[in-house]
């Protein structure tokens, strides 16, 4: 906790808004889509969903491939404590649902279903693959994605290494990173998943400022070969392949 409050206040520091933007795409991207304050038909659908879920008191027993939690400190966890403590922020799921039309995003891949709050928020894509390691989560997830007729979502229930064989042979549009929170873990997904972008595809990843490892990972994804944007929104990493752009990071407030 206090390796994250010391890291946001570097961030603080070092990040600007739209004026210390001087690139056209970044700037419009900032200024157009994270800083649209429009409401969205999409947000009530967001909220409904989390809504139902914070009034869900049922428990599960959580299978956690990951970094583990900071919050809990049992794997058997109430459904309403999961997705008020652990999912996707409102903020940030209606951040995500805006992405979905401003960049014209198809065909969407998650690492961490968890309760679907994210998932439903890319709804609009045309597909989203999205990959969960634990059986009870998933079946959380399904009946409620399947309640609110997300048709176009698939959910691949099993470790993410075991998973990515199946879906080699996809592309996608954008990639949102937020099942594993450890260093060695997340390189090796970025790295395997550069075989599934084009050039206009983005990569999300969540907690980039989560530990010292995590930072180090996100150090390397920006200096990769392929990378030529990043930017910092201190709890989102965005990543661009875009080759007409020059190699460029920026660090944004949101």
């Amino acid at each position: 906790m206090w390796y994250q409050i010391l890291s946001y206040f570097k961030f603080l520091a070092k990040s600007t808004n739209e004026h210390g933007v001087h690139s056209p795409f970044v700037y419009d991207l900032v200024t157009k889509c994270f800083y649209d304050t429009k409401s969205k038909e999409i947000y009530n659908t967001i909220d409904s969903y989390r809504k139902e879920l914070l009034q869900n008191d049922n428990t599960i027993e959580i299978t956690d491939f990951g970094a583990g939690s900071r919050v809990f400190s049992s794997n058997t966890r109430k459904i309403s404590a999961i997705a008020k403590n652990a999912g996707i922020t409102p903020k940030r799921a209606k951040l995500l649902a805006r992405l979905i039309p401003y960049l014209d995003i198809k065909k969407c891949l998650e690492l961490g279903t968890s309760l679907g709050i994210a998932t439903i928020a890319m709804k609009e894509a045309t597909t989203i693959d999205t990959l969960e390691g634990c059986p009870e989560t998933a079946t959380i997830a399904q009946k409620q994605l399947k309640k609110y007729q997300a048709k176009n979502i698939k959910i691949h229930i099993d470790e993410f290494q075991k998973t990515f064989p199946k879906i080699a042979d996809k592309t996608y549009d954008l990639i949102y990173f937020d099942g594993n929170h450890q260093k060695e873990a997340t390189l090796s997904y970025f790295n395997q998943l550069l075989n599934n972008i084009h050039n206009d595809s983005v990569f999300i990843f969540d907690d980039i400022h989560w530990s010292k490892e995590m930072i180090e990972a996100w150090e390397s994804i920006k200096n990769h070969s392929k990378v030529t944007v990043t930017i910092d929104t201190f709890f989102w990493g965005f990543v661009f392949f875009r080759k007409e752009q020059a190699k460029e990071h920026f660090v944004i407030r949101l």
